[in-house]
């Protein structure tokens, strides 16, 4: 039989092959963090006719190649390309893009997994997962909110600690701005501050000048409102409820010693009462970065610590991958951190469909700890997804001449079977 026949087989049957990666890429062109394949042919074995011969002086004859005749085509290799696509707003602050190399990092019972898409959501119990359920893996957080950075695992946003927030004493205030003895010679601050189970108690600093001697005297309330409602207040008592201080030419406070300028106090309830272990710690108020100038009144007392209880009302992911959780009191936590799986060659991570991946003994293996994205020069496009890779363009251009490519090899075949004819027919 003609060797042109089953070259001809070889060539229908690579451009079929290629065909079907092109209709996939084609078919995957809005698929979230898809990449596309691409197909490698390659020739097959040849027959030699004859092989090469060296130059003879002897017979004066010079060298010749060998004659060969190729037995058709094969696909070499179809090969993932791993370039990031284009970002795809979404305003979805669940969404999560890498702008850059790496993998997201998921599980279920069989393993780890990895992906491009970063459309996540938390389930009812505080599961971060992807949008086939499974569980994304980062690393989590002590009961401070410190990151350990460990064996990855899956993230959860509600447990321990990380739904609430207890209540901090409060043990430090900070007076900060400007006085002024000539338009002001009275100033009544407000001081808020917080006992150990959350409780907010405000009360008044009144803030005198003296021109007979020139300085000032700070002086502590002790009727407080207690959590911010006036039809509900208490009396304090105060270790030491007042202090003296004066200024110089310049408008800067007469001492070198900041401790002077501190009331260092204890709080307790007027009366016997329950609740005058919530105020255990000392309280310091400090007037040290008070300042005198002819300008406008801006003292003002700043709390340094201390905040009430509060409940996770909502979590954003940062570009560094962590995530942090904002409370109903103001404050926000450090929940976790999402990393990355980067691979040597990622393109030889195999697809196992879902939009996931998995290692291969030609990918190289994952450490199962991850790296933070920006040690590759990377970051997270929250609000962001990733977009397929495929450019119709180059695809439809693919697909042209692969459709020619099909058309001449199955010519091929018809016209071997036209010569095989014209051979049987010699017989008549």
């Amino acid at each position: 039989m003609m060797r042109s026949l089953f070259s001809g087989v070889s060539g229908l049957r690579i451009h079929q092959t290629k065909m079907d990666v092109i209709g996939n890429n084609i078919s995957n062109v809005n698929t979230v963090g898809y990449k596309r394949a691409t197909t490698v042919f390659n020739d097959v074995i040849s027959q030699t006719l004859s092989g090469a011969t060296s130059a003879s002086e002897a017979s004066g004859k010079g060298g010749t190649n060998a004659m060969q005749i190729g037995l058709g085509s094969n696909v070499s290799a179809i090969s993932n390309v791993m370039t990031t696509g284009s970002s795809e707003r979404t305003d979805n602050p669940n969404d999560v893009m890498i702008s850059g190399d790496g993998f997201f990092i998921v599980s279920d019972a069989t393993g780890f997994y990895f992906t491009r898409a970063g459309a996540f959501q938390v389930d009812d119990v505080g599961n971060l997962t992807d949008s086939n359920g499974m569980s994304v893996c980062g690393w989590n957080t002590d009961n401070y909110g410190n990151i350990i950075q460990g064996e990855v695992e899956p993230l959860n946003l509600y447990e321990g600690t990380k739904m609430y927030l207890d209540p901090e004493v409060t043990t430090s205030i900070t007076f900060t701005g400007n006085l002024n003895a000539d338009t002001h010679p009275e100033q009544k601050n407000t001081i808020s501050f917080y006992d150990s189970i959350g409780n907010q108690y405000t009360i008044n600093c009144m803030t005198v000048y003296n021109p007979d001697n020139k300085g000032w005297t700070a002086t502590l309330g002790t009727s407080a409102m207690v959590n911010n409602d006036p039809n509900n207040t208490v009396e304090l008592n105060f270790g030491t409820g007042n202090i003296t201080f004066s200024f110089d030419e310049d408008g800067t406070l007469l001492t070198q010693d900041p401790e002077t300028l501190k009331i260092r106090t204890t709080v307790d309830f007027a009366g016997d009462s329950p609740f005058n272990s919530v105020f255990a710690d000392e309280l310091v108020i400090d007037f040290s970065n008070l300042t005198q100038f002819n300008a406008k009144v801006s003292a003002m007392a700043n709390r340094d610590d201390g905040y009430t209880a509060g409940t996770l009302k909502g979590f954003s992911i940062g570009a560094d991958g962590i995530i942090t959780g904002s409370y109903t009191n103001g404050l926000t936590k450090s929940l976790g951190q999402i990393p990355i799986a980067d691979f040597r060659n990622p393109a030889g991570l195999e697809k196992v469909g879902n939009n996931l991946y998995a290692e291969t003994t030609n990918s190289g293996d994952f450490d199962r700890i991850g790296t933070e994205v920006g040690v590759s020069g990377g970051k997270f496009m929250g609000g962001n997804l990733e977009m397929s890779n495929v450019d119709l363009s180059y695809e439809f251009t693919q697909m042209i001449t692969t459709q020619r490519g099909f058309q001449a090899n199955s010519r091929i075949i018809t016209t071997s079977d036209e010569m095989l004819q014209e051979l049987v027919n010699l017989k008549r």
